[in-house]
């Protein structure tokens, strides 16, 4: 989302995050997917000739109609899988016959077969059995990096990588003995691994693998407001939250993945790595990916002993601070967690991945434009704002979401606050207005701009393609993909409806019983994804970005129950991120709708994924909130819940105190509504001269992305960004450009690795460390800006 968030989401699903090319009118193949390896490349496991037919994948850079025939004439499906349980298809059961036109759409014809076969086994024992142990894998280490200070996330990619060696080996070592359970057959090993299984474990796996929206307010609740939800009630409050989007994705499904018009191009990269692992597979003398990626675990896992429990210091390595460790400029320049960032370098992957995400992701045109964003907001906008002492800003921190009095002192929320949690005015009144930092003030006011130049970007780059492709989808835009997904029983609108109507009822029921808002908020809330699900997923489709509506809902409820945080974060939760969780759905149903997966299949393991994950990560929130000492605050480090805390600092500002007050006319915060004007401006002259200097660097330049890095600041430590640009440069620019055989064939098994290896060994020296401390020493000190956080320059 190119908006102001709360909270430092990085829980993403199988490479969903993918950036655009900013000089095309539709994403470029080379910018939003891994380039697939070379025909002669090793694969990780070859499957015996006579099992797979081998493929060559189509040069993603190419865009000629030749290059697009030659892929359709060599792309071929499994045609020799065995048939076995779960292929869900209509009664005939024949196979395909083979259809020789595409997709009407270049982008999807490079990375899409045109063929399928209908007997390949799909939803198998081995599907169910990956499929939970991923689950479990990945919504553990997800949600207990979520408390920490660098809060690493494991995506779909290490599932596409790990599940498909793990499915070879099932489907050599288990047994193939047919079982009968009430008169449906099923077996253990129907055959070799399939596409398919691949594709259903990944999508089964990261459903809902990231941290949930609705963990923060349980968080909240119970750390800052001291109000315990409950077990049973969070649990309830997550599966309703989560689920009621696959409600809104299937009502959707026929105006947003059935037409070949809605591309959904993120999900393009999926297909495209899905493709590379069971369509290529010579043997050769070079280094497999799969030995690439254990490698780089072995390394990640044994280093990260270093920088997380032996010397701290290597996390973060602020250059001023060492300089000039007496000097409060300087520390506030230099410092991560309560600084800018400048001069500021690490020694621990985690603080380059897991804030942004793998750098090797990104393509760098898109990383220059977030990195030169973070640069004109932190390096140029924020000094020059706070030591001018704007807003009475520099008797605070230069960086931090805590909220604060007028004269620069912690604000005291219970202070104004009545026994059942609302804001008492004449406390407030007299206790004083509330006061955040220049930069905080600046993130809210970049995060409105940010909507409106998202939109009026939109409408600019890419308002013709999407209405031409709407009337497309009108005309019955039926490609050759859904005439191959007619072989399957389709998903009855009923289970949908039926699906709504039980998460609905118990929305309401938590939202009354536990006094978290009152019912009728809850239609209000059910109405923003039922009218905004279909246009903002249009958009998505074409354009890849997805206008968030946090912004919108925060005004809503801000406006119409001030006073009331509980309420306020939890109507953001049910009109905000339903909508998001249903177009994350809708975006995995396109990925199935391409690699050709029963319907039915598809909703299984989303329901089933999702209903696992929540209670795997409200298990392990409570277990460290209730074990962790001093968990959420500077003592309690590295589990600062460092999201959480500016999430706690959002249910404040927008909830307790309300916009009315926080922007309104009598407010020094109020010209920040005015950035709503200005960020429908922005992009106008930049698609002006983009369009005068076709060929010029303005066609590198999108301003919807450079603005966007300030919506996850805070909480993101500011050196995060600098390190992170970095690693950029140094693996999508220069290895890239110099070593490209060997940045296509190791980059993202080399990610993946580093990213695993990191995550089980944070794990594991939790358990083992838990109740020891190494000795005080130099590098033992995680930070040595010690005057960044202690207050602003005007006190020192």
């Amino acid at each position: 989302n190119m908006v102001q968030s709360d909270r430092l989401d990085n829980g993403e699903r199988a490479m969903s995050e993918t950036p655009f090319s900013p000089d095309s009118q539709t994403p470029r193949l080379a910018d939003i997917s891994a380039p697939a390896p070379p025909a002669e490349d090793n694969h990780i496991f070859a499957f015996p000739e006579d099992e797979k037919t081998p493929v060559a994948e189509p040069e993603p850079e190419s865009s000629t109609n030749s290059d697009a025939e030659k892929t359709k004439e060599n792309t071929d499906a499994e045609t020799n899988a065995e048939n076995g349980n779960g292929s869900n298809k209509k009664a005939d059961g024949n196979a395909v016959d083979e259809v020789e036109d595409d997709s009407p759409y270049e982008i999807v014809r490079c990375a899409v077969s045109n063929k399928d076969n209908p007997e390949m086994y799909s939803l198998t024992f081995r599907v169910w059995v990956l499929g939970t142990i991923f689950t479990g894998l990945l919504s553990f280490v997800n949600q207990f990096f979520f408390y920490r200070q660098n809060q690493l996330s494991l995506g779909g990619s290490v599932v596409q990588l790990l599940a498909f060696p793990a499915g070879y080996v099932m489907s050599r070592v288990l047994p193939k003995r047919t079982f009968s359970t009430f008169g449906w057959k099923w077996s253990l090993n129907p055959g070799p691994f399939s596409i398919k299984e691949h594709v259903l474990i990944s999508i089964f796996a990261t459903a809902s693998s990231g941290s949930p929206y609705a963990i923060d307010v349980v968080t909240i609740k119970k750390i800052w407001y001291k109000s315990d939800l409950g077990f049973a009630a969070s649990l309830l409050f997550i599966l309703t939250s989560q689920t009621m989007g696959y409600s809104f994705a299937g009502m959707t499904r026929r105006l947003l993945v059935y037409p070949a018009a809605m591309i959904w191009p993120a999900t393009l990269i999926s297909v495209t790595l899905f493709r590379t692992f069971h369509e290529v597979h010579s043997f050769g003398q070079r280094m497999t990916r799969t030995k690439m990626f254990w490698l780089c675990f072995g390394i990640s896992f044994v280093w990260y002993f270093v920088p997380n429990f032996i010397a701290p210091a290597l996390t973060y390595i602020a250059v001023l601070c060492y300089v000039a460790p007496n000097n409060v400029i300087a520390n506030q320049l230099g410092d991560s967690y309560n600084g800018l960032g400048m001069l500021n370098f690490t020694l621990d992957w985690s603080t380059i991945s897991s804030n942004m995400g793998s750098p090797i992701a990104y393509p760098w045109a898109m990383a220059c434009n977030l990195f030169a964003g973070f640069v004109v907001v932190m390096w140029i906008i924020t000094p020059i704002g706070y030591y001018s002492n704007a807003w009475g800003s520099g008797t605070m921190p230069i960086y931090t979401p805590h909220l604060y009095t007028v004269n620069g002192s912690a604000y005291a929320i219970r202070e104004i606050m009545t026994p059942d949690q609302h804001l008492d005015e004449p406390k407030y009144r007299a206790y004083g207005p509330v006061r955040m930092t220049f930069q905080f003030a600046m993130t809210y006011g970049i995060g409105f701009a940010a909507v409106t130049a998202l939109l009026v970007y939109i409408v600019l780059h890419h308002g013709s393609e999407i209405v031409r492709r709407v009337r497309q989808s009108r005309q019955g835009d039926e490609d050759v993909h859904m005439r191959l997904m007619q072989q399957y029983a389709e998903v009855p609108h009923w289970w949908y409806a039926a699906l709504f109507g039980v998460t609905f009822s118990l929305s309401i029921v938590v939202c009354e019983v536990y006094r978290m808002m009152p019912w009728y908020w809850v239609v209000v809330a059910t109405a923003v994804p039922l009218v905004f699900t279909v246009p903002i997923g249009i958009i998505q489709a074409i354009s890849n970005q997805q206008p968030g509506l946090n912004v919108i809902t925060e005004f809503i409820i801000g406006y119409g129950m001030p006073g009331n945080p509980i309420a306020n974060v939890t109507f953001k939760v049910y009109g905000y991120i339903t909508m998001t969780q249903a177009l994350n759905l809708v975006s995995d149903l396109k990925l199935g709708h391409y690699m050709k997966i029963p319907p039915r299949h598809m909703f299984v393991v989303q329901l089933a994924g999702t209903i696992l994950a929540s209670f795997i990560e409200l298990a392990v929130a409570y277990w460290l909130m209730n074990s962790v000492a001093n968990i959420c605050t500077p003592e309690g480090y590295p589990f600062t819940c460092i999201s959480a805390n500016t999430f706690y600092s959002a249910s404040v500002l927008w909830g307790l105190i309300g916009p009315a007050k926080l922007f309104g006319p009598s407010s020094p915060y109020h010209p920040m509504l005015y950035m709503f004007f200005l960020g429908a401006l922005l992009p106008v002259p930049v698609w002006y001269l983009q369009k005068r200097y076709p060929n010029s660097f303005w066609r590198h330049v999108n301003i919807p992305v450079a603005i966007s890095i300030s919506g996850a600041m805070p909480p993101m430590p500011a050196a995060s960004v600098v390190n992170w640009f970095i690693g950029c440069f140094v693996f999508n620019y220069v290895l890239q450009k110099y070593r490209n055989t060997w940045w296509q064939r190791y980059a993202f098994s080399l990610s993946a690795g580093l990213d695993s290896g990191l995550a089980i060994s944070g794990i594991i020296q939790f358990g083992l460390f838990i109740n020891t401390k190494m000795p005080q020493w130099w590098g033992s000190d995680a930070s040595h800006c010690k005057l960044a956080a202690t207050g602003g320059f005007l006190n020192q």
